[in-house]
Formats: structure tokens, C-alpha cells, sequence
């Protein structure tokens, strides 16, 4: 066992269980561990760092903001955050009003006060979901056995089947506060719902008078090819949560609200301290530019697109389906072996995650190369013959739709997955006509060690 292991071991407390790796640095996509050995990083800090490691741009903005002015609370006004709240609606694309938080569990904190305010107390949310595991969010959650050990929960929560509009039809109600969904349930597996699904959440919703939460932690920041998950479909919720990704590295989430549901906060309503941080904002604006002077929407969805085929054209008997969008993929599995399959994975030098026993997630920075992607593909096949034999995942012989259909979209198929775009720097409307031209003028040079696979 590795000397910072072991000390994790001895120190920290036993909820993670102890990692099986120690790493000590880090540049693009390739982290190395306390030997010297280099891995491809697939996992990104689950879906948090959207450019990699050190990248130069969050590196620049975070010493210049933290040299300036650090930590100031929410007693006083700073730039940063600032900026930020106002480039998160111009990407939304409507006005509205920002909290900002300190990680996702925290946004969906403030959606679930903010539906509270309406007078309302019923909540819906979906099985499989995830939205945090602070007493509130895990309430939201529908994974009993996260959240079994912790009742009582606050709220009136119903969960329904998601993917289902019209379990969800039945269960709203003109006593209902909010319906709080995913785009696509990471936690749960990767989980895609039928084309329509969102569409029809807004308008159930609407027709009741209750808030739609669209939770985009883990899918908003360009981790499907848009700047939010939703935009796929053109839906336009009353509140977006957002964390991971945002702050590349540093812990920063937020809560977007619209309509009417952007003036429920009022003075001493709510709060936090470390919420919009100067140095966590600054470095958040530094990512969301990279991503639009960089291109990386699109690129997104070609590499995405690209490491869906790939692995799909092994033809390996173990792979059931990729399912997923953009560099949000769930290699789904016939046999309950993920942690086999990943271990192997790991030993041959990538890091990706059994997010579930039947399924390896992929969820790399955004900046991950073809050259990155396709050494990934080329040794799958050994990690997957590795596996041991087991007993077919209950269900094995018959896919459920919501795990395979796929949203208008993603990166099964779509045009927009497919489609040829020339040039990593080429951008996509959506990439370059919702930026305001001063988050734009960021340069930031990509090293030759960001741009080609380990040796």
C-alpha cells in the first residue's frame, strides 16, 4: 500500500472506504500517481474538471484573482461573481436571476427552498435521480439505499419512473411546488430518456402552475455539446442547478432562475458564505471562455461521438450499449462486472468509473484528444476479457427504453454528433452567439503535452 493511502487510511473517515490510488499531478487529461506512472484521466473529478488539469487559462485566472482579491463574503460586491451571474443568463439566453453556491448539492438546496416559497410544499423527482446527499437534496434523491439510513427527510417528496411522462402526468398536481429532473441521471447509470420527455415536463409543469428544476450538475457546461443539456430539446425551464464543471477544479455551483421564480429569494432568505467566491468565479469565467474561444462544444460531441463508435465496434459480448451525449457516456454492461472491468482499465492506464454494477461511466475533461480517446478504445477489449464470469444483470435480455432511447441530441446518432465540423477551433453558433464578446478574448495556448495521448 502506497504511503499516502495508508494515511488516508489512518485518518480520514470511512465513507469514501479507502482509494485505491494516491495522485500527485496533473496536466490536460493525464494525471500521475505517487510512482511516476501516468494515466488517461476519464473520469475528470466526476465530471468537475472540464479542462483538464492545470490548464493554463484557470491556472492564470485563479493566481491573478486570488493575488487581487480573495474571499470577501456576500456582504460585499465583487466583480467575479458578478460577471459570472451575468454570463450564465446570457448563455441561458433569458433573463433571470443567479445564486451562487458551493456545489451542486447546495444549488439544489436553493431550488428546494425556492419551490417552498411558492406557498407549496408537494415535490416530485424521479427514481434513479441524484441531486446531492445534504438532508434536503437527499431527499430529491431517488436511490433508497442512499438515503434509507437518514430518515425521516424534510419535504413531501414523490418519486416516479423516469422517463415516464405520464407517471409524471399523474403525479403533478395544482398542489405541486416543483418537479426536480435530470437531463440525463449520471449517477443512475447514464441514463437517457425517451426524446420528448423534458417537453413534456414543461408542459405538465405549466399546466399546474409548478416550477420545472432541470439539475445540470453534472450535464451543463458544455458536457453534452451544449452549453446546457436542456438546450437539445429548446426547453425553458424556471430553474437550471449547475456545479461540477463550473468552477474547472475549484468548488463553485449555482442556482438560475427565471420568470417568476427568480424573485421568491428575498433579503435573509437564504445565504452562504464561501458561495460565489471570487477566486472559485474567476475561475469559472476563465473556463466558460475557453470552452467558446476553444471550440470545445463541438469538439465535445466529436470525440464523444467518437469514443461511442469505437467502443461499440469492438463488437465485444460483454458490451450491451453505449449510451449517453457527448463526453457523458455509460458503457452498459451484460454482466454485473464494472469494478472488474475498471480495475483492469486502471492497470492499464485509464481511470474511469463503475458508476454502477453493470456500467462504466465516462466523464474526461472536455479537452480529451482523439489520440486519448481511441488508446481508450484499444484497450478495452483486454480490460473487458479480464471480467470475471458472472451472472447476467437481472433484465440483461431486454433494454428498457429509458435507458436506451436518447434526446434530441445526444450523442446516439445525431446529427449533431455526426455531423463533420472542420477544425477543433471551428465553433458553433450556439458556442459563439451566446458568449459576450469581453468572455471571449481569452487565449489560451494548449501545450503539446495537452494535445497528445501519454506514451
Amino acid at each position: 500500500m502506497s504511503t499516502l493511502v495508508r494515511r488516508w487510511g489512518a485518518t480520514m473517515m470511512d465513507n469514501y472506504g479507502t482509494p485505491p490510488l494516491a495522485l500527485v499531478s496533473g496536466a490536460g487529461a493525464v494525471v500521475v500517481d505517487e510512482t511516476g506512472r501516468e494515466y488517461v484521466d476519464l473520469l475528470g473529478g466526476i465530471a468537475v474538471n472540464a479542462l483538464g488539469h492545470a490548464h493554463p487559462a484557470v491556472v492564470a485566472a485563479v493566481s491573478k484573482q486570488v493575488a487581487t482579491l480573495g474571499h470577501v463574503s456576500n456582504l460585499f460586491v465583487a466583480e467575479p461573481p458578478v460577471a459570472l451571474a451575468e454570463l450564465l443568463l446570457a448563455l441561458a439566453g433569458r433573463p433571470g436571476r443567479v445564486f451562487l453556491a458551493n456545489s451542486g448539492a447546495e444549488a439544489n438546496e436553493a431550488a428546494f427552498k425556492l419551490s417552498r416559497l411558492t406557498g407549496r410544499r408537494h415535490v416530485v423527482a424521479t427514481h434513479g435521480g441524484f441531486h446531492g446527499r445534504t438532508m434536503g437534496a437527499l431527499a430529491l434523491t431517488g436511490q433508497p439505499a442512499k438515503a434509507d439510513p437518514f430518515r425521516p427527510l424534510p419535504g413531501d417528496v414523490t418519486h416516479v419512473p423516469y422517463g415516464d411522462a405520464d407517471a409524471l402526468a399523474e403525479a403533478v398536481t395544482d398542489a405541486t411546488a416543483m418537479v426536480i429532473v435530470e437531463p440525463i441521471q449520471g449517477e443512475n447509470g447514464v441514463v437517457v430518456p425517451p426524446p420528448g420527455y423534458l417537453t413534456a415536463a414543461r408542459r405538465i409543469t405549466a399546466a399546474h402552475g409548478a416550477l420545472l428544476v432541470l439539475d445540470e450538475v453534472q450535464t451543463g457546461v458544455g458536457r453534452t455539446g451544449h452549453w446546457f443539456a436542456h438546450q437539445a430539446e429548446g426547453v425553458e425551464p424556471d430553474v437550471v442547478t449547475l456545479a461540477k464543471g463550473l468552477g474547472g477544479g475549484l468548488p463553485l455551483g449555482a442556482c438560475l432562475a427565471f420568470g417568476p421564480a427568480a424573485d421568491l429569494l428575498t433579503p435573509g432568505s437564504h445565504g452562504t458564505t464561501f458561495g460565489g467566491n471570487p477566486v472559485s468565479c474567476a475561475a469559472a469565467l476563465a473556463v466558460i471562455a475557453t470552452i467558446a474561444n476553444e471550440g470545445l462544444l463541438d469538439h465535445v460531441k466529436r470525440v464523444g461521438e467518437r469514443l461511442r463508435r469505437g467502443v461499440e465496434a469492438l463488437g465485444h459480448p460483454l458490451v450491451r450499449e453505449v449510451r449517453g451525449a457527448g463526453l457523458l457516456l455509460g458503457v452498459v454492461l451484460d454482466r454485473p462486472v464494472a469494478g472488474a472491468v475498471s480495475t483492469a482499465l486502471r492497470e492499464a492506464g485509464f481511470l474511469v468509473n463503475p458508476v454502477q454494477p453493470g456500467v462504466v461511466r465516462l466523464a474526461p475533461p472536455l479537452i480529451l484528444t482523439a489520440a486519448q480517446a481511441d488508446a481508450f478504445v484499444a484497450a478495452l477489449p483486454a480490460a473487458l476479457d479480464a471480467a470475471p464470469a458472472e451472472a447476467a444483470l437481472p433484465g440483461a435480455a431486454a433494454r428498457p427504453a429509458a435507458a436506451t432511447a436518447t434526446v434530441p441530441g445526444a450523442a446516439t446518432r445525431s446529427a449533431a454528433a455526426t455531423a463533420t465540423v472542420p477544425g477543433a477551433a471551428a465553433r458553433s453558433a450556439e458556442a459563439t452567439a451566446t458568449v459576450p464578446a469581453e468572455a471571449a478574448t481569452v487565449s489560451t495556448p494548449t501545450p503539446a503535452s495537452r494535445t497528445e495521448a501519454p506514451a
